[in-house]
């Protein structure tokens, strides 16, 4: 399963989902759906938008996690 890291990149940038979302150009709908990990995919210009908003690696935002 690939668990989406978006809320603690948040929080350790300090920035709101209202004001990522302006960055980012992707509506906050949007942007909550990947933060609840609701999304069931992302586009790579998204997520090259949200690296460079939150000064980040995708790995930073994406992990893989073994499901049990």
């Amino acid at each position: 399963m690939i668990k989406v890291n978006l809320d603690v990149m948040m929080a350790k940038r300090r920035i709101s989902l209202n004001d990522l979302s302006e960055k980012v150009e992707v509506t906050p709908a949007n942007l909550s759906k990947l933060k609840n990990e609701k999304g069931k995919a992302i586009r790579f210009s998204t997520l090259d938008a949200l690296c460079k908003a939150l000064d980040c690696q995708p790995g930073d935002l994406l992990e893989y996690v073994e499901e049990s």
